[in-house]
């Protein structure tokens, strides 16, 4: 498999914009970034130039639409990717992952084709749990400078011995491939969640204003040093030339997410009435009561399905014993005074 040099950053957008909504300069970084990650393998592969890697950092609170950007770059340059949490890594001696089974995981997904491992994508999710942190009672760092320092060999680039993901009943005796990591684009992500008043400080409060205007501006100015100050050691902050901040999304971002992507959400709800042969309706008040709801939970695009599904628990409980139940219209008081929808039968 070859990336096709003619998907240029405008395309990789346009397709980004199909299924993502807002955050449109994040979304011209990062398609700047795919595009040039994957011409410089080309060029590598040419033996023309060698270019160095430009890994990506994401910063942005939760359910803005990190981790459904980067499944949905998988897609548009056709690359296998896998998405790991960072928490699950600890440093040598400690109990939980080593950081050298996070290949592990990708050469399985790409069914043992270490040439296509060595052209995919890892994104490494909540990197910002993993800032540096001493236990209270022993002074040891246990998961945060000693992770990000195993991060940053893995992400540099380096040779790993990985053996298959087997049945660990089998004691057969296994292959052990070697996977280079130096062409591996690594992508993380994280809410960074306090970092506006470590920005704040930074400049001395001279847009202070700006926060009371809008609480999510601050991000904009996110620098190398307030994410050193954060916890993130420069070494491995060195690895990620490329941020990217991804803004809290508003009420009318969260009703397009709603309604308008190719997959949205009610589209999905609306599909599992209509294979029952009947049809729900939201009227554009309820639409817009369901984004207030996410705003004021503070849980982002990512809280949309769980507001939806509970809305309907009931109603999905027992739509399928009513035989001649033809339309079901849900509106703003069903949220907001939780009434129950209007049943509308044959």
């Amino acid at each position: 498999m070859e990336f096709n040099i003619h998907l240029t950053p405008e395309k990789i957008k346009l397709e980004l914009d199909r299924y993502i909504i807002g955050q449109t300069k994040t979304k011209k970084i990062i398609s700047v970034a795919i595009y040039n990650h994957y011409k410089r393998l080309y060029l590598i592969n040419k033996k023309k130039i060698l270019l160095e890697k430009s890994n990506i950092l994401l910063v942005g609170p939760t359910g803005s639409g990190k981790t459904l950007l980067v499944k949905t770059l998988a897609k548009i340059v056709n690359v296998p990717i896998i998405i790991v949490d960072a928490t699950s890594f600890t440093e040598a001696g400690y109990v939980g992952d080593d950081v050298e089974t996070i290949i592990q995981k990708l050469l399985h997904e790409c069914d043992y084709n270490v040439d296509l491992a060595e052209r995919s994508i890892i994104y490494i999710d909540e990197i910002d749990k993993i800032s540096k942190k001493n236990d209270f009672f022993s002074g040891k760092d246990v998961s945060g400078e000693g992770v990000q320092q195993s991060l940053l060999k893995l992400i540099e680039g380096m040779n790993i011995s990985v053996t298959p993901l087997v049945d660990k009943k089998n004691n057969q005796q296994q292959n052990v491939f070697i996977v280079n990591t130096t062409n591996i684009l690594f992508i993380v992500g994280g809410a960074f969640s306090g970092i506006e008043n470590l920005i704040s400080i930074r400049i001395n409060n001279e847009l202070s204003f700006i926060k009371k205007k809008n609480n999510n501006s601050f991000l904009n100015f996110t620098s190398t040093e307030d994410l050193i100050n954060f916890g993130m050691i420069p070494e491995f902050l060195g690895r990620l030339p490329i941020i990217a901040i991804f803004k809290e999304l508003n009420i009318l971002e969260l009703i397009y997410i709603l309604i308008k992507p190719k997959n949205s959400l009610l589209k999905q709800f609306c599909y599992l009435f209509i294979i029952e042969g009947i049809i729900i309706k939201f009227s554009f008040e309820s639409i817009k009561e369901i984004a207030k709801v996410a705003i004021k939970k503070k849980i982002g695009a990512r809280g949309l399905k769980s507001i939806i599904e509970n809305i309907l628990l009931e109603t999905m409980f027992i739509f399928s014993s009513k035989k001649k139940l033809k339309y079901i219209i849900i509106y703003k008081e069903v949220l907001t005074l939780k009434k129950k929808p209007i049943f509308i039968y044959k």
